[in-house]
């Protein structure tokens, strides 16, 4: 079986992207030697994510954003609710492996790769820019309001069956541009000569980037930063399940934790 620390090998060791100093890929908390033949893969490590694999009788948690809600985890500087929810993960014998800046950049299978697959965008995209973050995506041409409906009904099984949209819905688009996570930049897709971006609630400010895509009459449709990263858990699962001898991974949905109300 393998420790939690050959899991974060398995993936720094494999990236030249990556710096290995400074990395947030790591064992987060718990036994970095911990053995198991079992984890759960999910998003974000929530209670109610590490319930669950308590649950499972699971007690090693990859997962791809923080668990102390900082991206660095400084265990030095955690809130009330910081320390207790490190006494739980202890109390409960879990480890938590993050795997993040490997994950987002991962060649044919990793976070943009499997959200365009997701989306029915193809599996290899047109152009590539910002650090393998953002790509872009050609379609057949369709206006707006149909593309966007087809990303809502995309979205509905992850949780999120309404989207925000910028733009006139009769304009045509046809060349996307997705990124990773809050990687999601509309200047730079715009760069790459997108006619549509879909960014993320954690990429992009109303104010700044998707105010001025508004006025220069470039549109926008804008999902929940879980919704647009699931897909690429469910590859990160299928991933440890098929190159990690001895280690079954379980994906555990996060899904959008907002609800709309009228």
């Amino acid at each position: 079986m393998p420790k939690a620390v050959d899991v974060v090998e398995h993936f720094v060791s494999r990236c030249d992207w990556v710096d290995h100093k400074i990395t947030v890929d790591r064992v987060k908390a718990g036994d970095p030697n911990l053995e198991a033949d079992r984890c759960l893969v999910t998003w974000m490590p929530s209670i109610q994510a590490l319930r669950e694999a308590i649950a499972r009788g699971i007690r090693l948690v990859v997962t791809h954003e923080p668990t102390f809600w900082d991206h660095y985890d400084d265990l030095s500087k955690l809130s009330k609710e910081g320390k207790d929810k490190l006494a739980f993960i202890n109390d409960n014998g879990l480890t938590i492996v993050r795997i993040h800046d490997t994950w987002d950049r991962w060649p044919k299978v990793g976070i943009p790769w499997a959200w365009a697959a997701f989306l029915g965008l193809g599996d290899e995209p047109f152009s590539i820019g910002c650090r393998n973050y953002m790509h872009r995506y050609d379609i057949e041409p369709t206006t707006l309001d149909e593309f966007a409906s087809r990303v809502a009904g995309r979205c509905a099984a992850l949780g999120e069956p309404t989207v925000q949209v910028t733009g006139d819905g009769r304009q045509m688009v046809s060349r996307v541009g997705i990124g990773t996570g809050c990687a999601s930049d509309v200047y730079v897709y715009r760069e790459m000569g997108c006619d549509v971006s879909i960014v993320s609630d954690d990429g992009s400010i109303y104010w700044r980037e998707i105010q001025q895509a508004s006025e220069a009459g470039h549109p926008v449709i804008r999902v929940n930063h879980g919704t647009s990263e699931e897909p690429g858990m469910a590859s990160l699962a299928k991933y440890i399940n098929e190159h990690l001898d001895g280690l079954t991974a379980e994906h555990l949905p996060h899904r959008c934790i907002f609800r709309m109300v009228s």
